[in-house]
């Protein structure tokens, strides 16, 4: 066979789009939380052209040679370079990365980008609103822990638990992605809230399009459009539509809101409890199965309780950490 890699090689902008693709690949997998799916989406990339697999093969080899590079230092420069994240910082100031780089024709930016992570908490209670360097904004209700990551080709959250609204600044270079358990969304521009449960994720678009990935990619991903809600657990998957009106009253938490459409008095207990340090105890199951109707304050635990007395003559006994409802 004749000629070189660089006469099978796309030139001008094709290949720096191609060199930059395949410098995210590689800063993914040895920098990011590497799983199955990501490994299928890189073969998939591989598998459409031999420019990809070239591209690929020499950031990867260069990063290996920089890496041997770093074993060979000092103990003491060793000790301190434990965490890649670390290494990385200093090979970047010591010239290591942007020689590599260099001489591969593409800046240390698209080899390596700059990598920020941090995590954002709230506590029972409280709320709080996150503005990224983007524009989008994350607002965060009580009890919610998410891990917000951004790079000059990807931003991604994880919902670690609770439930969080999204207003993101969509841009097709890069992609929004948000991972909750086993499930994970990509913006297509959009609003949309995300609740993580222990067992469920529950997801409702408010405004635009969000790209729902199934966890084993053995079925299509599935398109959610405004309005569309969906209830997710491990084995299972419904889509539901729902009218703005309710969409929206999902949001009250937003202005500290709590509110309930025929909604079942122990699951209204349950909600009043996530925002809540006291709480609330339904005596019996045909008890927790009355409806209610009404809008509360997340923390005036003492108004629903009033209700719950007047409407339905049930019996309220404070209880120091509990408050029992019951006949």
């Amino acid at each position: 066979m004749s000629g070189t890699n660089e006469d099978i090689m796309p030139e001008g902008i094709e290949a720096d789009a191609i060199g930059a693709r395949a410098a995210d690949w590689v800063q993914r997998r040895n920098f990011w939380d590497w799983s199955e799916t990501d490994q299928a989406e890189l073969d998939a990339w591989l598998d459409e052209a031999l420019s990809h697999r070239i591209a690929y093969w020499r950031f990867a080899a260069a990063f290996e040679r920089t890496a041997r590079l770093a074993a060979l230092r000092p103990p003491e420069e060793a000790r301190a370079g434990k965490s890649w994240t670390k290494w990385i910082r200093r090979a970047s100031i010591g010239g290591a990365v942007l020689f590599v780089a260099a001489a591969l024709g593409i800046g240390a930016a698209l080899l390596l980008p700059e990598l920020q992570e941090k995590t954002y908490a709230t506590a029972i209670g409280e709320h709080e609103t996150i503005s990224l360097a983007d524009g989008s904004q994350i607002e965060l209700n009580t009890d919610t822990i998410v891990r917000v990551r951004a790079s000059a080709r990807r931003r991604s959250v994880s919902l670690v638990k609770g439930e969080a609204y999204f207003e993101i600044k969509h841009d097709a270079a890069r992609p929004f992605i948000v991972t909750a358990g086993e499930r994970r969304l990509t913006d297509v521009g959009t609003k949309f809230l995300v609740r993580r449960n222990a067992d469920r994720v529950a997801v409702s678009v408010m405004e635009g399009r969000v790209k729902l990935d199934t966890p084993d990619k053995q079925a299509a991903p599935a398109m959610l459009a405004t309005g569309d809600t969906v209830l997710a657990t491990t084995n299972t998957l419904s889509v539901t539509r729902k009218p703005a009106q309710e969409l929206f009253s999902e949001l009250g938490w937003r202005h500290g809101l709590l509110v309930f459409r025929h909604t079942m008095l122990g699951e209204a207990a349950d909600e009043f409890n996530r925002y809540n340090a006291q709480k609330l105890v339904i005596a019996d199951t045909k008890t927790a199965a009355l409806q209610v109707n009404g809008t509360f304050r997340a923390n005036d635990v003492e108004a629903f309780t009033g209700a719950a007395q007047e409407v339905f003559g049930l019996r309220v006994d404070n209880r120091g950490g509990e408050i029992v409802i019951s006949r």
